[in-house]
């Protein structure tokens, strides 16, 4: 995953095969699989290099069908649907090796003044300065620690606090700040799109917060299957946005969450994901090497 700025940000330049056609390529990684965000991230990029500047997205939706190697490029192909003369609709198809991985539907419109009202973000949650770095408090050492930074290093997310060690919170609650390391430039495209990227982080493992389980163990496997996204104001991803996720249900093997995004007390966005949490036998585990892989 990328551990610079520069690297997030080329992860997002893909290449062009024609009107609707994109390739995107893998930062250098330990892991064996693609990881969920770069893909919806990559999508959005690619449903965007066929939408007029004025739209942006407000809302997409997403399933994981296949695991992706992160050993061959993405290729990303773009149906437009539908141009309206408020809404566009895009449907993308992540294929690897003639093989869908993902599948997108977007919806992007023109801004234009409407009703607001926003529910308010959790309050007070302590200063990112004052909170621990993610990566501190999920390593159990200095090596796992490193693998941490070596593999999300693009990203500062510090730990606020869960229902797991403040009771005073709802059950399955788990809070983080998080902002890229640089900046990023003024275009809102750019912003969504590493929202989306730094969304299926945390999101999925706020669902193991109840439980006595290790994140770490071999016998944990973790794995997004859909994934939806609503954003609802522009908000910046390279300032503090506070992550406030909430896992109301985990059953069947599946945990369910939902997430909101809030930048200087602004609601920018919202999303849900639907995951995999199974606890593997010893003799599953042994095949089991990632923290989180796909299905």
């Amino acid at each position: 995953m990328p551990h610079r700025i520069d690297d997030l940000m080329a992860l997002l330049e893909l290449e062009r095969v024609n009107d609707l056609e994109f390739v995107g390529r893998h930062p250098e990684t330990r892991f064996q699989r693609s990881f969920g965000g770069q893909v919806m991230a990559q999508c959005l990029e690619a449903a965007y290099r066929t939408m007029t500047d004025e739209r942006l997205c407000h809302s997409l939706s997403g399933y994981f069908l296949r695991p992706g190697s992160t050993d061959a490029p993405i290729t990303y192909r773009v149906f437009s649907t539908r141009d309206g003369r408020g809404f566009s609709t895009r449907r993308v198809v992540a294929e690897q090796g003639g093989r869908e991985l993902f599948v997108m539907a977007s919806s992007f419109k023109t801004a234009e003044a409407g009703l607001e009202h926003q529910i308010a973000p959790y309050s007070p949650p302590a200063p990112p300065e004052r909170c621990r770095p993610l990566a501190d408090v999920l390593a159990r050492d200095a090596t796992t620690r490193e693998r941490w930074l070596k593999e999300w290093g693009a990203l500062d997310v510090r730990y606020v606090e869960s229902s797991r060690d403040n009771p005073i919170l709802e059950n399955a609650r788990l809070m983080v700040w998080v902002r890229t390391v640089g900046q990023l430039g003024d275009d809102p495209r750019l912003h969504q799109e590493v929202l989306a990227y730094l969304s299926d982080l945390t999101l999925l493992p706020s669902a193991t917060v109840p439980h006595d389980v290790d994140l770490y163990s071999d016998r944990m496997q973790m794995a997004t299957i859909n994934h939806s996204m609503w954003f609802h104001r522009p908000i910046r991803a390279d300032g503090w946005v506070l992550y406030d996720q909430v896992s109301p249900s985990a059953s069947n093997g599946l945990g369910f969450s939902f997430g909101r995004l809030y930048a200087g007390g602004v609601l920018g966005a919202s999303c849900a994901q639907e995951g995999l949490i199974r606890l593997l036998s010893p003799e599953d585990a042994a095949s089991n090497h990632a923290i989180w892989v796909r299905r």
